[in-house]
């Protein structure tokens, strides 16, 4: 089978090293390589590195909705156009060329949380279990109908990095499974049921703000979920305190929310139910440390707050 894979993060590359390994990946685009990490470094997204190790033709254009694209792809003339975190919505004028439609591994059980960043809010909202899913990709945000579908737990030790790693593993065989469904015509279109939808939106620097007057496990979902951006961050005397890692108790305490609590080298935030302790922070301009060794330097003094 002739495919064009559409993908940019980390997510995406398990998915094209196996379409590669099976089928004629004509051409693979990506974003465009932008500057990364502290030393903002001009950096090729993951996926047009794996790309290019496979030997791949590569597209990464500014933007997709131009003529020039739309008449390289009625060029290739793909039995299918395979979209894996692209970033980009994809025109109608391009859904309609490929026979197979194009086809999108969405890391949610549609038709929940479909939008930018499933995994992230799928944590942040406390479940337990969440999955990937087969679509056809139609005019809407994730709203086409899906193909197939598998499930696995969150553990509660999960953060998004590697729920995501766990999504990436599993994806990847079953969009190679969807394929060739397809293309035998034993998969039958199933429309989604928006009534029952939710959204997990693009994150924003400020979704990662701590909000003290959550629940203790509210926010160690938080921690967990908005890994490795934005984080859950706080002020903190002159500066920014990120909070790295963090447990939950759901004991009733006395004290204010945003109060910090020492207990020997310990070192707890009293939130509007229970709470949290913080096992590893990164202060604003140093490096990440236990909660131990920031109570070395940070010599916390009885009634200081966080926010």
């Amino acid at each position: 089978m002739k495919l064009v894979f559409m993908g940019t993060p980390e997510f995406a590359v398990p998915s094209l090293e196996r379409l590669a390994s099976e089928h004629e990946i004509a051409a693979v685009f990506t974003q465009p390589d932008r500057p990364s990490g502290r030393g903002q470094k001009v950096a090729a997204p993951p996926v047009k590195q794996s790309a290019v190790a496979l030997g791949l033709t590569v597209h990464q254009p500014l933007k997709i909705r131009t003529p020039e694209v739309l008449e390289l792809l009625r060029a290739i003339a793909a039995d299918a156009i395979v979209v894996v975190g692209y970033g980009k919505i994809i025109p109608q004028t391009i859904i309609d060329l490929p026979r197979l439609g194009v086809i999108n591994l969405h890391a949610s059980l549609l038709p929940k949380y479909r939008g930018a960043a499933p995994i992230n809010w799928a944590i942040v909202r406390g479940e337990t279990r969440t999955g990937v899913t087969t679509m056809k990709i139609d005019a809407g945000l994730d709203t086409g109908d899906m193909l197939l579908a598998t499930d696995v737990a969150i553990d509660s030790e999960d953060d998004a990095v590697t729920l995501g790693s766990k999504l990436a593993t599993i994806g990847a065989p079953l969009l190679a499974r969807t394929l060739d469904g397809l293309s035998r015509g034993e998969i039958t279109p199933i429309p989604q049921n928006h009534a029952e939808h939710s959204l997990a939106p693009i994150l924003r620097k400020e979704d990662g703000r701590a909000d003290w007057m959550l629940s203790a496990e509210d926010l160690r979902n938080r921690v967990r979920g908005l890994q490795p951006w934005p984080g859950v961050y706080t002020p903190f005397r002159e500066g920014i305190l990120k909070i790295e890692k963090a447990a939950a108790e759901s004991t009733l305490y006395a004290e204010q929310p945003g109060i910090l609590i020492v207990a020997g080298h310990r070192l707890f935030v009293a939130c509007g139910s229970g709470r949290l302790e913080l096992l590893e922070v990164r202060p604003e301009g140093k490096r990440r440390m236990s909660a131990a060794d920031f109570l070395n330097g940070a010599r916390v003094q009885p009634g200081e707050r966080l926010g």
